[in-house]
């Protein structure tokens, strides 16, 4: 293994807000200084999702971490930092201050980088769509947003869905806005942008009648040539297939053969998902320009959903090469003691639809090789979870195969990741550091700790700081 250049070091952490009014900032930067090694904050700004911008989301199961306040966190969610109005004036979300009064007054960039720089630390702004009612992310109670509603997206039967339409204008322009506004006003080293959103295919397969056909969405795919109507037909033609699998209806041919006859009667399903899809995708396009018409040298990364690498279609619709033209680095999310139960329920989606007619523990094995995760039985995975020997160090050598060299590759490890089973893999000091090693031994050109410092345990970042100082970068 080549040791890293300590001159390059990228030595990232996940942190929200409420850590620096628990801890104090001298605190907390000390801490992941010195103790550990990291040079990148990540911070949460804007979320109404606990595991962006609040305490530990699963201290039921994994308890307190061995820092910080030891008790839950009644987060109210919106913007940790002052918002310029001027931004805001082709967006009807303009009043989205965060109301916690633990933060009343502060503004958190303003608070943060000021000491941050005078250790010689980087501050990343870190951003996340889903901003709010985001299941698994411990999600704010409420959102105090007026007419947000106007913005959901509308399914294929027409009801108005719990998701906000990414192409609504209001809500696109949103978007749009928090990003100049902190580029601009605050002296940030870059800025991480995540965008786990559900295609229609996703939402399918997942249960759910499948959107977004909503008139922002509906004027964009008429102005593409699409023919909505034939698209909107298709997708229910595809969803009551899918609801009669997870039902457990017979079918003459099986349920995979189904699935293939429905799609070949229904072409207009891929059209659709293809449309949703670019659109999606436009959204980091337009946010990468953004930053880079602000703020040329400012870099902007993307921090990738782990489900883009359990998923068949989602493998094949996510390359790395594409999205090295709207990123300067990438963070493949790779919660190795966590991603066990995630990979488990990915499969699970597959297995209760096309292919639940299989024998589930052959199937996944199938698919395991197919996408190469090298995970444990079907049995077994929950409680073992993904070794990082196998799991990060391929996952860290397909996407610096994928990026051709034209983007960094920052390795998203998790350090207490939080749990859903009582019997779910937890993390460890040892699992920590072999991440980290795994990491530099594929040649990754950093790591981000994830998903939230308020979570971590610091005994188990020792474990990240023993291999950092065995790399030379502590």
């Amino acid at each position: 293994m080549t040791r890293p250049d300590p001159s390059e070091k990228f030595v990232g952490i996940q942190v929200s807000p409420i850590s620096f009014i628990d801890e104090g900032v001298d605190a907390v930067l000390d801490t992941l200084q010195n103790r550990v090694g990291v040079n990148v904050l990540m911070l949460g700004t804007v979320s109404w999702l606990g595991l962006k911008t609040g305490r530990s989301i699963s201290h039921a199961l994994d308890g307190w971490p061995d820092h910080g306040v030891p008790e839950p966190f009644t987060m109210k969610g919106g913007a940790y930092f002052d918002p310029d109005p001027r931004y805001y004036s082709k967006t009807l979300i303009k009043d989205f201050r965060a109301q916690d009064p633990e933060m009343a007054g502060i503004d958190i960039l303003d608070l943060v980088i000021p000491e941050a720089h005078k250790r010689g630390m980087k501050v990343f702004p870190e951003l996340m769509e889903p901003f709010f009612k985001y299941a698994g992310h411990g999600s704010a109670s409420a959102v105090d947003i007026p007419n947000l509603a106007t913005c959901m997206e509308i399914d294929c039967f027409g009801r108005r869905r719990d998701e906000p339409s990414t192409s609504n204008p209001d809500y696109r322009n949103w978007m749009h806005a928090i990003v100049e506004d902190q580029v601009r006003n605050h002296d940030i080293d870059g800025m991480m942008w995540c965008n786990e959103r559900n295609s229609p295919l996703d939402q399918m397969m997942q249960g759910q009648a499948p959107g977004d056909f909503s008139d922002a969405a509906r004027v964009e795919a008429l102005a593409r040539g699409i023919d909505v109507e034939a698209c909107r037909r298709a997708c229910i033609a595809m969803y009551e297939f899918m609801q009669a699998a997870i039902a457990g209806e017979e079918f003459d041919d099986g349920a995979f053969i189904t699935f293939i006859r429905t799609l070949l009667a229904h072409p207009e399903v891929l059209i659709w998902e293809r449309f949703w899809l670019e659109r999606n995708k436009d959204l980091d396009r337009e946010l990468y320009g953004l930053v880079k018409w602000c703020k040329p040298s400012l870099p902007f990364g993307l921090n990738v959903w782990n489900r883009n690498h359990f998923n068949i279609f989602r493998r094949a619709q996510w390359p790395w090469a594409e999205q090295t033209m709207y990123s300067d680095w990438v963070k493949p999310i790779t919660y190795q003691h966590q991603s066990g139960e995630i990979w488990h329920k990915e499969f699970g989606f597959f297995g209760k639809t096309i292919l639940r007619d299989h024998d589930q523990a052959a199937a996944m094995q199938v698919m395991d090789s197919i996408l190469g995760i090298g995970g444990a039985p079907l049995d077994r995975v929950i409680q073992e979870g993904l070794d990082p020997d196998t799991y990060v160090f391929r996952q860290c050598a397909d996407a610096l195969r994928g990026v051709h060299g034209k983007a960094k590759v920052y390795m998203g490890l998790g350090i207490d990741a939080p749990r859903v089973r009582a019997d779910q893999a937890v993390c460890t000091p040892d699992i920590a550091y072999r991440s980290v090693m795994a990491t530099y031994r594929a040649g990754g050109h950093g790591v981000v700790l994830s998903p939230n410092y308020a979570s971590m345990k610091l005994t188990n970042l020792d474990g990240v700081a023993q291999a950092l100082t065995e790399l030379g970068l502590k």
